[in-house]
């Protein structure tokens, strides 16, 4: 039963790669797509500190929310590669436990963003209506973070096990529930924010729910692990998912800071910049589902000891980036100006959104060349690599670049700067990526970082 779970240890990698990148970003985009739909209605109702205050309230969202990723990361690594090793008891031991320390965790992390809402969104730049908008808005999503985490930990087993259609109807299905509550909310209520906040409450209260559901029913559900099994898993859980989390928590820092430059120009600015934000993840939603689609590929076949298909998935993922990121920059382009039409941008709006649909959409080569990267530094006990690429890419790779071209070109330049950065990272990514798998250990396998042997020893306790 359990070698039947491990699907990916044979067959073509690239058609592997394809389907689960494929239906894992249609059930993301279900939601970055109704994000989208609520920044449009925002826009509808034509008051800029609205959409502004979505833009601060998205940094703020997208710190919280990069816990859960973190948290799901671990998942799906170490189910998968318990699967890969015919170990299906642990395997289900490990989604128990990973999933029920992000829920205690995730509350703890809430609790503390909460509490300090008021200033985390003033740090970002905004003031006055603008910031009670954001902070009101977001007082009512960020408590429900460890229904979130269930949801995003339960798509992430679910795609170990290879049930990519099953991991895409997760986020759909939320995606659906907020589609039909935003107009009811926001318009039929007259409830504005507050409407698209409730909506999105909805929708992870449904994302949790239906994970949830689907592990119990098609995959023997969780196991009930012992207390001491808690506190064995504890370290191998963590060795995963702290990296992971404070490699996550990079990518909204550096996006916090990018905010602030942007407020400098303005609320009109910061509401161009937002909708960019919501349209990025929609445009983009295959490279952004590459990461978690690849990890169980990578992790089954590390797990079976089949290093020359953890080398082929790699290779693939590139290849599989550079096409998607191709077409998807045509199409915006050719599309800029009914996009433009659709949110009434203009000035500097409409600078900022045909900038992202012209060729800042083509340097997102490199940040896909990150996440498959990274992908693979988590599924192959590298776990840090992760973290101080992404950390180096949102300081380092963000900080300096946008300075110095936000002087040099204004609101434009801070975009433009943030996308040399990830040039720059995203090379220095594949240079560490192909120094890990090409070079062999002294058992002839491939070479770890030092810690890895210790990894390993956490990895099949109790086995």
């Amino acid at each position: 039963m359990a070698q039947e779970q491990a699907k990916f240890l044979e067959g073509n990698l690239f058609r592997h790669i394809t389907v689960m990148s494929l239906t894992a970003s249609i059930g993301l985009m279900a939601v970055f797509m109704v994000d989208l739909v609520d920044m449009i209605f925002i826009s509808m109702l034509g008051k800029a500190e609205l959409a502004a205050a979505v833009g601060y309230a998205g940094a703020i969202l997208f710190f919280t929310t990069s816990f859960g990723v973190g948290m799901s990361i671990a998942a799906g690594a170490l189910v998968a590669r318990a699967l890969g090793a015919g170990d299906e008891e642990m395997a289900g031991r490990r989604a128990s436990t990973v999933m029920l320390y992000g829920v205690v965790f995730g509350a703890l992390f809430a609790a503390a963003v909460w509490v300090n809402l008021p200033a985390l969104v003033a740090l970002l730049g905004a003031s006055e209506e603008t910031l009670d908008l954001a902070v009101g808005y977001l007082r009512i999503i960020i408590p429900s973070l460890p229904i979130l985490v269930v949801g995003m930990t339960g798509s992430a087993i679910l795609r170990a096990h290879g049930a990519a259609r099953n991991s895409m109807m997760v986020t759909i299905v939320g995606g659906v529930v907020n589609a039909i509550l935003d107009p009811i909310l926001i318009f039929g209520l007259d409830l504005e924010l507050t409407g698209a906040a409730l909506a999105s409450v909805a929708a992870r209260c449904t994302i949790g729910a239906t994970a949830f559901y689907l592990i119990l029913k098609n995959h023997g559900g969780l196991a009930k692990p012992s207390p001491e099994d808690f506190k064995a898993d504890f370290a191998v859980i963590m060795t995963l998912a702290f990296p992971a989390i404070l490699t996550q928590l990079a990518t909204p820092i550096g996006q916090a800071y990018v905010t602030r430059a942007m407020a400098e120009f303005g609320e009109e600015a910061v509401a161009g910049m937002a909708i960019v934000g919501r349209l990025t993840p929609v445009a983009f939603g295959t490279i952004f589902a590459l990461s978690g689609a690849i990890g169980p590929i990578v992790g089954q076949n590390f797990g079976a000891g089949q290093l020359d298909r953890v080398r082929g998935a790699y290779r693939d993922g590139l290849l599989f980036t550079g096409m998607i990121v191709g077409v998807v920059a045509v199409i915006l382009f050719a599309l800029r100006g009914p996009i433009g039409a659709v949110f009434e941008v203009e000035g500097i709006s409409q600078e900022l959104l045909y900038l992202f649909c012209g060729p800042l959409a083509l340097v997102w080569f490199f940040n896909g060349m990150l996440f498959v990267s990274n992908a693979c530094f988590n599924n192959l006990g590298h776990p840090y690599y992760s973290t101080w690429i992404n950390w180096g890419r949102h300081t380092l790779g963000t900080i300096p670049f946008v300075f110095a071209f936000a002087y040099l070109y204004g609101a434009a330049g801070v975009l433009i700067g943030q996308a040399v950065g990830g040039v720059v990272f995203g090379l220095i990514s594949l240079w560490l990526a192909l120094k890990v798998i090409r070079a062999p250990d002294p058992s002839g396998k491939m070479s770890l970082f030092p810690g890895h042997t210790r990894y390993l020893q956490l990895f099949h306790h109790r086995r």
